[in-house]
């Protein structure tokens, strides 16, 4: 008895020690809480579950599971997705820090697709009952909300028309384009990141071989338009990715 008081008492010495509350998240801006009051951030802050980390490739829910809310990436990166009848992964979203998925639970309160983590990851849980409820009262947080499933049905249409419209090089273009977009919307650098998702999850996403991936990015680096060491890639001409896209709707 004495032994389990003793791990309860380290684990809740852990949470407060990683706990962060909405207010002071360097995320805040990117995350639900935009725009809301002092007052209606700490009603929020209160409601939120956090924070819960995974290592690489950890499951996070698969299909079946229960919809309990919507989950923010705090730190490293999760990708969702489904498996065909071969096994094989078709990436549907890759998500970074300061952005939410699980929204596929939404429909009939269970979650439709696999999301895992791609590196070691943290995130933190708006329930979707009491988040419900709170929007009730807060309808700064509703149209937030709203936002963010717009912002997901807009993220679908685009990645329908890189998959139906574009060729494999303006495929790559356009997905460096968009991280690059994410990373510089989070106070990042627009030209140099390291990619927390693979070459095969790239090809999956992409509806393209990983062996084209692979020799397309050689190409790019050889063109002189990008430069990439494994994950690490330094975007060297954004204007001539831009150009390759300049006749499609860049995914955001």
């Amino acid at each position: 008895m004495k032994a389990m008081m003793q791990k309860k008492a380290n684990q809740a010495h852990l949470t407060s020690q990683l706990k962060v509350s909405c207010d002071t998240c360097s995320l805040s801006e990117l995350c639900l809480p935009r725009g809301l009051s002092k007052e209606d951030l700490n009603k929020l802050d209160h409601l939120i579950e956090r924070p819960r980390s995974h290592d690489a490739n950890t499951l996070i829910y698969q299909p079946g599971d229960k919809f309990t809310g919507f989950y923010a990436v705090r730190s490293g990166g999760v990708k969702t997705y489904l498996t065909k009848k071969t096994g094989e992964q078709q990436i549907l979203g890759f998500h970074l820090p300061g952005e939410v998925f699980g929204l596929d639970g939404l429909e009939n309160s269970k979650q439709r697709c696999y999301a895992a983590a791609m590196e070691n990851t943290s995130y933190c849980i708006l329930p979707h009952e009491e988040l419900d409820s709170l929007c009730a009262v807060i309808p700064e947080l509703r149209s937030q909300v709203y936002h963010i499933m717009g912002h997901e049905m807009n993220c679908d249409h685009a990645h329908l028309l890189l998959l139906g419209q574009q060729t494999a090089h303006e495929r790559l273009a356009t997905f460096l384009l968009s991280i690059s977009s994410r990373f510089k919307k989070r106070g990042f650098s627009a030209t140099s990141f390291v990619l927390p998702m693979s070459r095969h999850d790239i090809a999956g996403y992409l509806g393209i071989a990983v062996e084209t991936v692979s020799r397309l990015f050689k190409s790019f680096q050889e063109q002189g338009i990008i430069k990439i060491n494994r994950k690490q890639v330094d975007i060297l001409d954004l204007d001539k990715l831009n150009e390759m896209v300049a006749n499609c709707e860049e995914p955001k």
